[in-house]
């Protein structure tokens, strides 16, 4: 069996910021004996392992990495239960997992970035929670020391650019904007990732679902782009209008003229076009897309946990109920009935009779 002992002595020493001089001088040992652990040459000498561990607060077997298949397997029991958790918007349930398994693994970095990700979506005010700011004031240190260290050690490059992003914004969000922009800055092109510059090197039967899959990714960040600047004030209420618009002409291109109108997302949108028909004084067309965003809610209440979609651009997919991520633990219809409905943009609705068969579709 192969040891990765080297591979985990490199890794906690540089958690813990020291150099392999400083290492050898406290174990006793030479620098290249520190050195020649760490490139696989050799292992460390028997009675030196229960002082190795002892420093860096590790289990022997751990420091050998004989329990890496265990650890492995206990890890996504706990990453399952977090996504069961966060599918129901039960966040102080997901914190509590992550907590568990952090306190299990404390150097698993995903276990990390899902405790990072769980205490900060507790301060989300899109949530139910109604200590949210509380929860944001709370939280704040731990969440930037969670982002810290994983933006300095996490080996992992997906968790680590992830960690960091929601480190900047946390501090965007705290008022810390100009270290929120530096930390953005650090981050790499778009140009550079993975997805536009793999091509070149795949196999033939990794080139359709490679494009696929980025196809599927970069239809998401544009979605997300538009919707940004319809919602940013930076454009009239009216080309909001059009804009948001051209979200569902994308959809029928990438999904092949079959929008999907059982989705969160289907519902949200719909109810922002119906806010800025509102603010235009445009009431029948504001009402229309209300009718149109409860249906939504309604179908994504009911819709199965798992459903098949299939088109000519992403291919044949398996859409996963468990995969939306909420911090809200009330159905949707209950989110829109709640709180959408309540935007002061519909004052001027609430005594109609259409108002009233909205309404009635979320009951």
């Amino acid at each position: 069996m192969k040891l990765n002992i080297g591979n985990t002595i490199k890794y906690l020493r540089k958690e813990k910021d020291i150099t392999q001089d400083e290492l050898a001088d406290i174990l006793g040992v030479s620098y290249k004996s520190v050195s020649r652990w760490e490139t696989g040459t050799c292992y460390p000498d028997m009675e030196l392992l229960p002082v190795i561990s002892d420093f860096f607060g590790v289990t022997i077997d751990k420091l050998l990495g004989v329990d890496e298949n265990i650890e492995r397997e206990k890890v996504a029991q706990y990453l399952s239960r977090f996504q069961e958790a966060i599918s129901q918007g039960k966040v102080y349930d997901c914190i509590a997992i992550a907590r568990e398994g952090v306190a299990e693994y404390p150097n698993n970095f995903a276990l990390l970035n899902k405790l990072m990700y769980a205490l900060f979506v507790s301060g989300d005010d899109d949530g139910n929670l109604p200590e949210w700011k509380e929860n944001k004031e709370k939280y704040d240190a731990e969440i930037t020391a969670l982002g810290e260290r994983m933006m300095k050690y996490c080996p992992d490059q997906d968790i680590r650019l992830e960690a960091t992003a929601r480190l900047a914004f946390n501090h965007c969000e705290m008022g810390r904007k100009e270290i929120g922009r530096t930390i953005y800055e650090s981050l790499p092109s778009a140009e550079f990732c993975k997805e536009n510059q793999m091509w070149w090197s795949l196999a033939e039967n990794e080139k359709l679902p490679f494009l696929r899959n980025k196809i599927k990714q970069d239809y998401e960040a544009l979605k997300s782009s538009i919707w940004l600047l319809a919602d940013s004030g930076c454009i009239s209420d009216e080309q909001s209008v059009i804009a948001i618009k051209k979200v569902f002409e994308l959809e029928k291109i990438v999904y092949d003229n079959a929008i999907t109108s059982d989705s969160w997302g289907a519902a949200k949108l719909q109810l922002d076009i119906a806010k800025l028909y509102a603010r235009l004084g445009n009431i029948s067309e504001a009402v229309e897309h209300l009718k149109i965003g409860a249906t939504a809610a309604k179908a994504f209440d009911k819709r199965p946990e798992e459903q098949f979609l299939s088109s000519i651009l992403l291919g044949d997919m398996t859409d996963k109920k468990i995969d939306f991520e909420t911090s809200d633990t009330r159905t949707l219809c209950e989110i829109m009935h709640d709180k959408w409905l309540s935007f002061p943009e519909f004052d001027q609705l609430r005594n109609a009779d259409e108002f009233k068969e909205i309404i009635n579709i979320l009951c």
